[in-house]
């Protein structure tokens, strides 16, 4: 894989995470966001370790 495709899967994976973060730290998070959230983080972390 090339370093601007890991790049670009970093940042993505940043951003879910700042908006897992975002969600958490709400009054009433909405679970179903959260979960969602989540589900696209870790397709995404597979996606890295598998190149």
């Amino acid at each position: 894989m090339d370093s601007s495709h890991l790049s670009a899967l970093q940042l993505k994976h940043a951003g879910i995470e700042r908006q897992l973060h975002r969600e958490m730290s709400r009054p009433m998070p909405d679970d179903a966001l959260v979960q969602d959230l989540k589900k696209r983080k870790l397709r995404i972390k597979e996606e890295m370790l598998r190149h």
